[in-house]
């Protein structure tokens, strides 16, 4: 669209708005794909795994948001140079169009998205006001709907207008489908509620819930689903927990440790509460596998899908081996569930307990090759603290496993 608009010119007005153009019309197209990939497609998801999904997000943002700044400096520039006027002057007489003023706000408002979701910042600010703030990309996108369909570059003829204008109903319908009626035809098709809260270790609970045709989540050993507990303080925010055991009849369970103020309220789930889910999400599921013999490791609550694949993904005798990361016994959760796993699969099952800073890495190549001397002929999933994650990987491509057979999922993105 850009390409076939542009005008060559020296003159330096010109430069400045085929710069301001090519960065517009970037800007509005990678704001629709930001938003795409947050519309919760499980196919999409099941396909990269969301973790992926949610860092190509996060990175994906920071360019948008570049080019929207850029694209506003630009064509600032460009209509000073051309009226001969100062930066200041010009932009009072560009806010006095109302296309214009309705992307300054836009661009307003996805800034402050970005300086929320600024890692020194999302530290420091409640899961509440993130989301609140997060939110306001919506509103962003939409102003910025408005400003693009004044724009020469779309404006200009009626194909563009068409083109551009289905572009964003698709993108709105996928949103509204996948993350507004998805949750509520789940919620009056299985009619899901808590049927018990029960504790595992120090801080983690595991939540088993009952509904009703469960078998039509399809969801696989492995994956993830989004929760929304219909309790004060807990409705507003759809939480991503793992399945820690395959689905069972008309009973599921989730197994969550309290790491924040949603986390923490979920102890205190009354039996009968409603629950809205949607999914399954997560690409960590038996379709990956490619070899015959795999290894299983996890760390801390990163245990909770490993320990379904554990129990369900196929093997004879000595085919699967699980290695459980924790700081000392009592972080260890499912010990007699696993046990007795791994005595009716006859597969190998190894605690590495201690500190991660303690002097033996139970995680290094050498290490690992000790406790599976045929590691490099091993399919590997892997599921813990981005840290751990990060460390186990690199020991196994240290010790001759191909990074095309490592698998894994972080439970915090």
């Amino acid at each position: 669209m850009w390409a076939v608009q542009v005008r060559p010119s020296g003159r330096l007005d010109a430069l400045f708005a085929t710069g301001a153009h090519l960065t517009g019309l970037l800007a509005g197209y990678g704001v629709l794909v930001m938003l795409l990939l947050m519309a919760r497609v499980p196919a999409v998801e099941h396909s990269f795994g969301a973790d992926r999904i949610a860092r190509w997000h996060a990175l994906g943002g920071r360019y948008v948001l570049s080019l929207c700044l850029g694209h506003g400096v630009l064509a600032l520039a460009g209509f000073a140079v051309a009226t001969g006027t100062g930066p200041l002057p010009a932009a009072r007489s560009l806010l006095g169009y109302p296309g214009i003023a309705a992307a300054a706000v836009g661009t307003a408002l996805l800034v402050a998205v970005g300086a929320t979701s600024a890692r020194a910042v999302r530290r420091r600010v409640r899961h509440e006001t993130w989301r609140a703030a997060h939110l306001l990309a919506y509103l962003g996108a939409a102003l910025g709907f408005v400003h693009q369909m004044a724009g020469p570059d779309v404006a200009g003829s009626m194909v563009t207008r068409w083109l551009w204008a289905m572009l964003h109903a698709t993108v709105a319908v996928v949103l509204l489908w996948y993350r507004g009626v998805v949750p509520v035809r789940h919620a009056l098709r299985h009619s899901l509620r808590v049927l018990e809260v029960r504790p595992e270790g120090p801080g983690v609970v595991s939540v088993v819930m009952q509904g009703i045709g469960l078998d039509r989540l399809r969801a696989e050993p492995g994956q993830f689903l989004r929760w929304r507990f219909l309790q004060r303080r807990l409705w507003r925010t759809a939480l991503p927990f793992s399945l820690s055991a395959p689905v069972r009849g008309d009973f599921l369970r989730i197994t969550v440790k309290a790491a924040g103020d949603h986390t923490r309220r979920i102890r205190r789930l009354r039996p009968g509460t409603r629950v809205l889910v949607t999914g399954p999400f997560g690409a960590l599921t038996a379709h990956r596998r490619t070899r015959r013999k795999v290894l299983l490791i996890a760390g801390g609550v990163g245990i909770t899908p490993i320990r379904a694949l554990f129990e369900t993904l196929p093997g004879g005798p000595r085919d699967i081996t699980l290695l459980y990361r924790a700081n000392d016994a009592d972080q260890v959760l499912f010990r007699g569930e696993l046990e007795a796993i791994a005595a009716a699969r006859q597969a190998g099952l190894h605690y590495l307990l201690g500190r991660s800073d303690a002097a033996y890495d139970h995680l290094a190549p050498a290490a690992l090759r000790l406790l599976v001397p045929d590691l490099a002929d091993h399919d590997v999933f892997l599921c813990g603290p981005p840290a751990m994650a990060e460390a186990a990987t690199a020991a196994l491509v240290r010790a001759a496993v191909p990074p095309e057979h490592i698998h894994s999922e972080y439970f915090t993105f």
